[in-house]
């Protein structure tokens, strides 16, 4: 009797990096319309919309309200390939490609013959920066090089997204809080972080639309926290985070530019003209 192997399907959570911000979280999907294919269609989109409620905490670690995150994110099967393919890049493009090495022809010396070719009972010896001599030639040796490889910004666009879904579970926001500290002390943050339910030993990573200076200096001694802004925003801090906090107006950044309903053709005619305006008033 011939055996019957049966196949599963690949578990739906995104584990990446040992993360806990790629387990599944509990989303309420709502695909997006396509009018090339018929309703009842089997054909599964590429791109599906993924909202999350989070609760608003006041600076005294209340809950005042309630507001949404409405993100683009891949598929369970291919989220995780495309998380993998942008974190890879930037890594990648990180890397300076400044390492040298100094082949034989580099090195300075060895013109001379070190020793005559016989009656030595030595193995005979042309020069004395040969890559088998100390103070030698390095044999296929490191080179200045480039390392940076190009990913589409749809698609690094669609990573960051979807590692943001991800991470709605350990998510939260919280009010604006930039004026709620007179002086620069790292032991009112860490109050206020305790308030929040975060444990300072976790790692947090803070997203604000303006860092304040007070805030800025009382959080940087805190080794295990990343504050961020829109400008700094990477898929590294999000995966490399155990919290997420969020401000009001950087959950509205968010959903403006990674939302399901964001033309990104449009914004970057948009931001090439502002370019191009900016290099003429320069000019």
């Amino acid at each position: 009797m011939a055996a019957i192997s049966i196949r599963t399907a690949p578990p739906t959570s995104l584990s990446f990096f040992s993360s806990s911000l790629f387990t599944t979280p509990k989303f309420q999907s709502f695909s997006k319309p396509n009018s090339l294919n018929p309703p009842n269609s089997s054909l599964s989109l590429s791109i599906s919309c993924q909202v999350s409620t989070l609760p608003i905490l006041s600076f005294t670690g209340e809950k005042i309200g309630e507001t949404y995150l409405d993100l683009k994110t891949a598929p369970p099967d291919t989220a995780r390939a495309v998380v993998h393919r942008a974190i890879i890049t930037d890594q990648q493009n990180k890397r300076r490609g400044t390492a040298s090495t100094l082949t034989r022809a580099e090195v300075r010396g060895g013109g001379k013959k070190p020793y005559q070719q016989k009656k030595t009972g030595r193995a005979r010896r042309g020069s004395s920066r040969t890559p088998l001599r100390p103070g030698g030639g390095v044999i296929f040796g490191p080179k200045p090089r480039d390392w940076s490889i190009k990913i589409n910004k749809k698609e690094k666009r669609l990573a960051i997204s979807t590692a943001l879904c991800s991470a709605t579970e350990s998510m939260l926001c919280v009010e604006e809080f930039g004026d709620k500290f007179e002086k620069p002390k790292t032991k009112d943050f860490i109050e206020a972080m305790k308030r929040w339910g975060l444990d300072p030993k976790e790692k947090v990573m803070f997203l604000m639309m303006d860092v304040a200076d007070s805030v800025g200096l009382s959080s940087r001694n805190i080794g295990t926290l990343r504050m961020l802004t829109p400008r700094t925003l990477n898929l590294f801090d999000i995966l490399n985070s155990d919290k997420l906090v969020l401000t009001p107006d950087a959950v509205d950044y968010l959903n403006g530019r990674y939302g399901v309903d964001v033309d990104i053709d449009n914004e970057d005619d948009e931001e090439e003209e502002g370019e191009s305006e900016q290099d003429a008033g320069e000019e």
